[in-house]
């Protein structure tokens, strides 16, 4: 929309194409009217929606754009924690700039990045992630909401569950069957109630239901790990099909590895397979290297639960930090490693 004016207005989504199977990435407000959102069929959205324009993914405009946006952030803190490419926390509680004012700094980098780069963005201001993070949706799209540290208990009573991190649908419907359908209500258990239904997460309920949250602001997040996928036109028929394209996968996936090497090391490989009834399922195991005869049992494996037709392959591995001297030797044999 910034690079077509024709495009402004009108219902309009990124994603692959209808008859590649592909999905929508993300949508303009036009077309989230008719109920369209991220990671549905664009077969589906079109059928919602028939005057929505798809149009393809452009990574590298993205990245670029990105870029520069981070590039703002960082002239008024070093302390950001990038989520995706479109998203990021700020840690402004020792920052100067705008008289050390969190609102007035959101409200300026908003101004900048319009002015810089012809988007907008929203920012929600807040003693912590988890409230930050909610508050961020709230003034959608190009506003900015403020919760301050009084404001919290109230904010956070009135909050859906549903709205928890951690709380998908399954979630949420366990607790609206113990009549729970805000984060006030929520408040009526006990910690050991909670961990006695959710187990660990329990603890983690009790906390968010109250607007607790002390997580710091990470400046370098951890991957865990590494994967690559693709989604087939036409669904795989059999398991040599699957061995046959798990060549390219792989590929795909040791060419990103190297880019991570220097910072990672390799605790597990996996395979993950989508079959044509849309069950998921994957198989993994032990490795320390990206090593190709793991993959071809790991597919088999995967492929022998279920025995039908596959639309979609995923090939990773499970990573951990390399976080210190000890770790130099092990570094040094992966910077060796070949290619393939």
């Amino acid at each position: 929309m910034r690079d077509d004016p024709a495009l402004r207005g009108r219902p309009l989504a990124v994603g692959g194409a209808s008859e590649r199977r592909g999905v929508v990435a993300t949508c303009n407000y036009e077309a989230r009217k008719f109920g369209i959102h991220s990671a549905m069929p664009t077969s589906t959205a079109l059928r919602r929606c028939p005057p929505l324009i798809v149009v393809p993914p452009r990574m590298d405009v993205y990245r670029e754009v990105s870029a520069k946006v981070h590039e703002i952030f960082s002239e008024y803190t070093a302390l950001i924690e990038p989520l995706s490419l479109d998203e990021a926390y700020l840690d402004v509680s020792q920052a100067t700039a705008c008289q050390g004012s969190a609102t007035l700094m959101a409200r300026e980098i908003r101004e900048r990045v319009r002015a810089e780069l012809g988007i907008t963005i929203s920012a929600g201001i807040a003693p912590n992630k988890f409230i930050a993070k909610i508050a961020s949706d709230w003034e959608k799209p190009d506003g900015q909401f403020v919760v301050l540290p009084h404001e919290v208990d109230a904010f956070v009573s009135e909050l859906p569950v549903k709205k928890l991190f951690g709380v998908g649908k399954v979630m949420a419907a366990r607790l609206h069957e113990m009549g729970v359908e805000k984060c006030g209500q929520l408040r009526g258990y006990t910690e050991a109630e909670l961990v006695s239904r959710f187990g660990s997460f329990g603890q983690r309920l009790y906390q968010l239901c109250r607007g607790i949250d002390q997580r710091e602001v990470k400046v370098e997040r951890q991957r865990k790990s590494l994967s690559v996928e693709n989604t087939f036109p036409v669904d795989l028929p059999n398991l040599p099909a699957c061995q046959f394209e798990l060549e390219v996968l792989f590929e795909q996936m040791v060419k990103r590895w190297q880019k991570l090497k220097s910072k990672y090391r390799v605790q597990g490989c996996f395979v993950k397979l989508k079959f044509d009834n849309f069950v998921t399922t994957t198989a993994e195991q032990t490795a320390e290297s990206p090593d190709r005869m793991n993959y071809t049992p790991l597919m088999e494996t995967a492929w022998q639960r279920h025995r039908r037709p596959v639309r979609l392959i995923g090939v990773g591995v499970r990573l951990s930090p390399i976080s210190s001297t000890a770790d130099s030797e092990y570094l040094q044999s992966q910077l060796d490693l070949p290619l393939s």
